[in-house]
């Protein structure tokens, strides 16, 4: 049976909302979404949802006791995602930071701006079998992100993959890459019977990078009411294990 998703932020489904959206119609699953400056109503919490995603949703459009609401369907089952942007974590007006949704996240969340914008190479790197990850060509044909939310990962939460940042420099004909840093990327964890996941970077442009064209191949969705994509084949890839994991969908 598909998934149901409740999915909220990414702006709208006319802007950078149709990437996720776009994904989730390929895996034929189906969706309730609010843009992110709508404040979510009760009645959301009322139907049944395999799996909750924040993405770019200020803490405040989701009151606190709705914030509980959500969360003792996690505890019963369903899964909680949330993916970076300028309004994820504490980021620009996030303000994630001390809620009842960071406590379930698998990550310490910042108390100062988290916003990391790479102008450098920036690659990813995987480093832990999972099912988000496998089948993935992380070393032959590694992406590469454009911006981030720097978090770190709680002591129960699996690294899955780490943002890579490298100072690029030339010489003459020579182009240098020097290693720079390294912060994680994808943590994965548990909250009762549901299974956590924190992405620290946008599955939408301009943060996805060139992530967002990863792959040989190129795939077109359309989800109701969105905007068209096209994307890369390994890019769909990725995002639909991370939302069939995190849904509950996969070992």
């Amino acid at each position: 049976m598909a998934a149901r998703v409740l999915y909220l932020g990414d702006t709208s489904l006319l802007g950078a909302a149709a990437y996720l959206a776009g994904v989730m119609r390929h895996m034929d699953w189906t969706f309730d979404y609010i843009p992110s400056h709508v404040l979510a109503g009760a009645d959301l919490f009322d139907l049944p949802h395999s799996l909750y995603v924040l993405s770019d949703y200020p803490a405040n459009r989701l009151a606190h006791e709705l914030q509980h609401r959500l969360l003792r369907h996690v505890e019963a089952g369903a899964g909680l995602l949330m993916i970076g942007g300028w309004e994820s974590y504490r980021g620009c007006g996030g303000d994630w930071q001390d809620t009842a949704v960071a406590a379930a996240l698998p990550v310490q969340i910042a108390a100062s701006d988290d916003r990391v914008n790479c102008d450098q190479p920036t690659l990813v790197r995987c480093v832990a079998d999972h099912p988000t990850v496998a089948g993935l060509p992380w070393d032959s044909r590694p992406p590469c992100i454009g911006g981030f939310n720097r978090f770190r990962p709680n002591p129960e939460g699996q690294v899955v993959l780490e943002i890579q940042r490298f100072e690029a420099s030339r010489a003459g004909t020579e182009v240098h890459f020097k290693p720079v840093d390294s912060d994680p990327l994808l943590v994965v964890g548990q909250w009762g019977r549901g299974r956590t996941a924190a992405l620290a970077t946008d599955a939408a442009p301009h943060w996805v990078g060139g992530m967002v064209d990863w792959g040989p191949g190129r795939v077109t969705a359309h989800a109701p009411g969105a905007d068209p994509i096209e994307v890369g084949n390994l890019y769909v890839q990725f995002f639909e294990q991370l939302l069939r994991w995190c849904g509950g969908d996969g070992a």
